[in-house]
This record gives structure tokens, sequence and C-alpha cells, in this order.
């Protein structure tokens, strides 16, 4: 990556869900400008400081995903932690014969939009409450907070994808709802601060990628159908 595309990667414009947060951030910042007071200026500088993490936090940079129709493309930016041969989750109900599930963590200075790895139907939405454990542990799949969506491709297969919530991440944004046709690519979801995306492929259907490498939302090939 060049210097000039660095710059555009964390000057992205940010997410409109930023926007609560960077008017606050600033708003407590202007405030405590104006005060005499040693302390709520102090406090001030720390919301400036918010406002521009916020704003690094949620940038959405433009991505250029691959049109093949036979690819799963990765959900998340991030890491990828553990690559294992489990069970969908139950609630999905996409059968209890263990698939490839691929999990990518997340930290805080990933880009934490969440794509679609294929295209197809959401079929099935799922929320669960829960823990706020590590996101990379392996137990954080079953008992923290998440987000499960089923998406059936036109050849009647289903691919899972789970949002979930970490230590420091406190709320799971969806952005789609059952019945909605989506492009791969296309974003359909967003965690706030730190998380991670599991994403379970149609039997037989092996991953391409390996522990430990750095994915990229809606670029990455995560698999071949």
């Amino acid at each position: 990556m060049s210097l000039i595309q660095s710059f555009k990667f964390v000057l992205s414009p940010p997410h409109r869900a930023a926007l609560p947060f960077i008017a606050a951030g600033t708003a407590i910042g202007f405030l405590g400008r104006i005060t005499p007071w040693r302390l709520t200026r102090l406090i001030g500088k720390a919301g400036f400081a918010f406002s521009a993490f916020s704003f690094y936090f949620f940038r959405d940079p433009k991505r250029y995903s691959p049109q093949e129709a036979d690819l799963v493309l990765a959900s998340a930016d991030g890491r990828v932690t553990s690559i294992a041969l489990v069970p969908p989750p139950h609630s999905l109900e996409m059968g209890t014969t263990p698939v490839w599930r691929v999990s990518t963590f997340l930290s805080v200075l990933d880009v934490h939009i969440n794509r679609i790895p294929a295209a197809g139907q959401v079929t099935k939405i799922v929320y669960h409450t829960g823990k706020f454990l590590n996101a990379s542990l392996d137990k954080a799949s079953e008992h923290n907070e998440r987000n499960e969506v089923r998406l059936t491709l036109p050849d009647g297969r289903n691919i899972g994808v789970v949002q979930i919530a970490g230590l420091i991440a406190r709320r799971i944004l969806c952005f789609v709802k059952e019945d909605d046709r989506l492009e791969a690519g296309e974003r359909f979801g967003l965690i706030r601060f730190g998380s991670r995306t599991d994403v379970y492929l149609p039997p037989g259907v092996e991953p391409l990628v390996t522990e430990g490498q750095t994915m990229i939302a809606g670029e990455t090939i995560l698999a071949k159908l």
C-alpha cells in the first residue's frame, strides 16, 4: 500500500453510526474550552480526543469486491484466530453436520464494518444476549452476545455469519433484515469497539485462508464454492 493509499484508508469518511459519538465528544471538547477550571479543560481535551478516535474507528473505506459467483469473501477486517470443523449454530437451522468455521478477531484498530460474504438472500437473523468474554476465546462463539445471520445462496446452500461482541464491544448493529437480497461485499453490520466475526461455510467447502492471516472484508477470498 502506497503512502497516499494509507492516508486515504486512515482518513476514510466514517459510517453514520459514528455521528453521535463524534458530536458528543466535540460538544464536551468545546464546553471544556470555555470554562475556566483546569479539570473541565482536561475533560474537554479528552472529548476532542474521543471524537478523533471515533472518526478513525468508524471509518468506512470503499472496497472492491471480486465478482466471480463461486467466491466466498471475508466478512470482517482483522486476523484469523481460528479455523475449525464444527456444527453450525443450532438457532440458524443449518443442520448438525460439522462445517468449516473461520473466526476473525477485530482489534480496536481494525475497520469494523461487516460485509456479506457472497450473493444471496438473508433467510434468518437471530440475536442472542450474553456475556462479554474476550472475543478471541473459542467459547465466545456460544457464550458472548452475538447476532447470527443465515445467507441462502442461489443454489440453495447456506452460509452462516455471526457477529460476536467482545470485552469492549457492547453494541452489535445489523443493517439488514430477513428476505433482503444482497450482493457479495455489501455492508450488513457493524460492531463497536473490538469484536469477532465467524463465517460458517457450506458442507464440503474448505477455507483458503490460514490462521494468523490478515483479512480485508469484502476483498479477501475466504473460500471457493
